[in-house]
């Protein structure tokens, strides 16, 4: 047991809570960085064909993406409680099966979808004028992608077997060698889209390098290799992940039924308006992720060890940092909203106005999303996957399409924004009054999955 495993086990839930909290935070907005990079030097360096190709390409992104914290997350969610159950031969076995498990299926789609690009690229919506930028980006992500996606599933490893820093770290590493090699690629070679897409996969190749040297930490327990098939491990694996993969696959319905909305009712300027709220919720939106990141490890582990009063603790901390973050982002967009909307450099003064309007009302629901996230992170960490996905489902595609649908019609555009904090808060009532006592209060005893 490696020393950060000592201290989830002996030193006070709040300190172990601020040594993960930190590190996973800023790794998570290092990532969102990462994710605008190519966009902001294809849009200067290529132009707005350029940017619509790697835009349109985007999806299959997010699918590489999605995979990694499918298996990444049910697989460290194992990991942990097998961690704090002191069985470190499963442990070491869990992340073998889930390290082959997803280079199978990454090889798999990589296959398909490189022998098939042009049809997915015409499927994601691609034109005359951007059908190449979007093939170029798309080949390398067919052929490279696994990269990305294995460096996102150590990245959750590493964590998750007690070092946080050297997760954040690589995520650093990934986003500062992007910058210089997506210049390099687009600026001084002049390679495009294909050179954009090259850079964000060797920058995730010296990500992956960097997350290598955990296992040569003396302490690590990934040092040694262990691997058992089990289809009931790979069975528990995907199961305990999914809901990581529903919340990705919600973001994406999300940009589409906003999209809808509001071009039904402001047409061409409001879609512009939506964007920059949405370029900044997707910065905001991974901030909560990091309070997601330092929670799994610890509840997992204390689920292992049965440490109930440490899981109570947790998420009582949780709930306070979600507020607090919340607030501030709240705070943030209703002091900040028209400095924000400058840095995009909008020429339209209405669109600059609604932009200014859609941040003041839409980051009301800050103040709800980090509740929501600590209890979904909660039941996947202690492997009840019903309540999370239920938590997904009413929040990311239920209650939300609901009022995207008829609140426009009773309030206009304003219904719009409101959309996303109502569908929020909604969750977070139901949570709050149905299955916060259940938790905080005697601790949710779950029927464990893994039994």
């Amino acid at each position: 047991m490696n020393g950060t495993h000592e201290s989830l086990k002996h030193q006070p839930v709040k300190k172990v809570f601020i040594q993960y909290l930190f590190p996973s935070l800023l790794g998570m907005m290092l990532m969102s960085v990462n994710i605008l990079i190519d966009g902001v030097f294809v849009g200067n360096g290529v132009g707005s064909e350029g940017l619509a190709g790697v835009n349109l390409a985007m999806p299959v992104f997010s699918l590489i993406f999605s995979i990694a914290l499918w298996i990444g997350i049910g697989g460290g969610t194992i990991y942990s409680i097998r961690i704090g159950e002191e069985d470190r031969i499963k442990a070491r076995s869990v992340f073998s099966l889930a390290v082959a498990s997803s280079l199978v299926l990454l090889l798999v789609i990589g296959v398909i979808g490189y022998f098939n690009v042009e049809v997915i690229a015409n499927l994601l919506g691609a034109n005359a004028s951007t059908l190449s930028h979007t093939v170029d980006y798309l080949k390398v992500l067919f052929l490279l992608g696994w990269l990305i996606s294995v460096q996102q599933l150590l990245s959750i490893f590493v964590r998750n077997d007690g070092s946080p820093t050297l997760a954040m770290f690589a995520l650093g590493m990934t986003a500062v060698v992007n910058i210089g090699l997506n210049y390099y690629m687009i600026f001084i070679l002049e390679l495009g889209v294909f050179g954009a897409a090259l850079a964000t996969v060797l920058a995730s190749v010296v990500g992956l390098l960097v997350l290598l040297l955990h296992f040569f930490k003396k302490h690590s327990n990934l040092r040694k290799l262990s691997f058992q098939w089990s289809w009931h491990t790979l069975g528990s694996i995907f199961s305990i992940g999914f809901p990581s993969f529903l919340a990705e696959a919600g973001v994406l319905v999300f940009v589409a039924g906003y999209n809808l909305a509001i071009v039904g009712l402001l047409g061409t300027e409001g879609v512009a308006a939506f964007s920059v709220v949405n370029y900044l919720h997707g910065f905001m939106f991974l901030s909560f992720f990091g309070i997601e990141s330092a929670l799994q490890p610890m509840i997992s582990y204390y689920h292992g060890a049965k440490e109930k009063v440490r899981i109570k603790e947790s998420v009582k901390i949780g709930e306070k940092a979600a507020f607090t973050l919340g607030g501030i982002l709240l705070i943030t967009g209703l002091l900040a909203a028209p400095f924000l909307v400058s840095l995009f450099g909008l020429d339209l003064e209405e669109v600059r106005k609604l932009a200014v309007q859609g941040i003041r009302l839409f980051f009301v629901g800050y103040l709800f999303i980090g509740f929501n996230f600590v209890y979904m992170t909660y039941f996947q960490s202690i492997g009840e996957i019903r309540p999370s996905i239920i938590i997904i489902l009413l929040r990311s595609f239920v209650f939300i399409l609901i009022l995207l649908w008829g609140l426009p019609k009773l309030i206009g555009i304003a219904g719009v924004w409101l959309a996303l904090p109502l569908a929020e808060m909604m969750v977070a009532l139901l949570l709050f009054f149905f299955t916060r006592k259940h938790v905080v209060g005697k601790i949710y005893k779950a029927r464990f999955l893994l039994r």
